[in-house]
């Protein structure tokens, strides 16, 4: 009876101790692996919003990703291009257009707070006049993608062969806030390179090469 008793207790601590080992298996990543990484940003923009719900083009507001090893971060100049008209969402702004309708007067410009940022951050007012003493400010954005200084990505050769921003970055326009969808480790470049040669790219065929110094130089 204590033999058995000995019996399970070893094979029920041994299971749990297996299924410790299978989870944290699970969580476990290589060394400077950022899957997942997901910063809170000085302004709450949403990818899911302008990307997805409004279906504005990566390249509208990453424009440099055409021409550049770089994607880049948009200049507060590029937002501004919308929101010098688009201060809040639009069923704010209909709720003070009706208001103002209602009351017999004209609307008066209804500013969101994270948009307050945008303009804090450019020194302007809410009529969107520069503030006296006040000078414009670069927005501190937190890089979200970062490879190592010995890697070399370039954004335009990718971009121009076909290859979607979603390829490496995932449903960003399903993203309310931007995370780093892929491991973008070595193994994994290399795989979508071989992938991308034995089946081509939006019916092309392509030569992805998988010679080191093609990353690495």
């Amino acid at each position: 009876m204590q033999q058995r008793v000995i019996t399970i207790a070893l094979v029920t601590g041994l299971c749990f101790s297996l299924a410790l080992f299978v989870s944290a298996m699970g969580k476990w990543r290589m060394p400077d692996n950022q899957q997942g990484y997901s910063p809170k940003q000085p302004i709450a923009y949403s990818h899911r919003l302008h990307a997805g719900d409004l279906g504005i083009d990566c390249k509208f507001c990453h424009s440099a990703s055409e021409s550049s090893r770089h994607a880049g971060i948009p200049s507060s100049d590029v937002c501004m291009k919308c929101h010098r008209y688009v201060t809040a969402p639009l069923d704010v702004t209909r709720q003070e257009m009706d208001l103002a309708d209602k009351e017999k007067r004209k609307p008066v410009a209804v500013i969101s707070a994270e948009l307050k940022k945008l303009y804090d951050a450019l020194a302007l007012d809410e009529k969107f006049q520069p503030v006296e003493g006040a000078l414009p400010e670069s927005i501190p954005w937190v890089r979200v993608h970062n490879l190592p200084d010995f890697v070399m990505f370039n954004h335009q050769a990718h971009v121009a062969v076909g290859v979607t921003c979603q390829t490496c970055h995932g449903p960003v326009e399903s993203m309310e806030r931007m995370e780093q969808h892929a491991t973008l480790s070595m193994g994994w470049c290399v795989n979508c390179h071989r992938d991308a040669t034995r089946e081509g790219i939006n019916g092309k065929e392509v030569h992805a090469s998988t010679n080191c110094t093609v990353c690495h130089h």
